[in-house]
């Protein structure tokens, strides 16, 4: 599983397309108001499996995740494993035999054992989930998201048609 954001571009005059929208906000504020998030699901092969769910970028990736179900999920299928990117510590630690983050940094004053046996994990974790990462960035290259200058209420279903016939692609090669 993998979260992805995009920023709706600036208008022409170097504010913000809708300023009104952040009220009086820092530019960092601003942005988060506008990205868009979606949740992509996918197998060790890189096809996409699931994809849904736009929320506002503000969003945590675990509250996200248990809002979208994905959490409650667990529970009914035991036999399924995620691999996660470190935004879902809570998942983790709720269902420590499904959901699979990158390893904890050990503390400074750990052995250098302990560290070894980090980096060790934190190597074989991520190249696990590269596979989800090539999926994330198929769905990226499609010029339509690259630059999203649309209305935000027509993003969701475009992300989902796109992530569609990417995974038809996916699946057919």
């Amino acid at each position: 599983m993998w979260n992805c954001g995009w920023t709706p571009p600036r208008s022409k005059s170097g504010g913000h397309a809708r300023d009104g929208a952040a009220g009086g906000r820092s530019s960092r504020a601003r942005r988060s108001t506008s990205t868009m998030k979606a949740t992509v699901v996918a197998d060790h092969h890189g096809r996409t499996l699931w994809t849904d769910a736009m929320r506002p970028g503000r969003m945590h990736d675990a509250t996200a995740a248990r809002i979208e179900g994905i959490d409650s999920c667990f529970r009914f299928f035991p036999q399924v494993e995620v691999l996660l990117d470190d935004g879902y510590p809570g998942l983790r630690r709720d269902h420590p035999q499904q959901a699979r983050t990158p390893p904890r940094k050990p503390n400074k004053s750990a052995l250098p054992e302990f560290h070894e046996q980090w980096k060790h994990h934190r190597h074989a974790h991520s190249a696990d989930r590269i596979t989800v990462e090539h999926a994330l960035a198929d769905h990226k290259r499609w010029k339509q998201l690259t630059r999203w200058t649309h209305r935000r209420e027509n993003l969701p279903a475009t992300y989902r048609a796109i992530a569609g016939l990417v995974s038809d692609r996916t699946a057919n090669t």
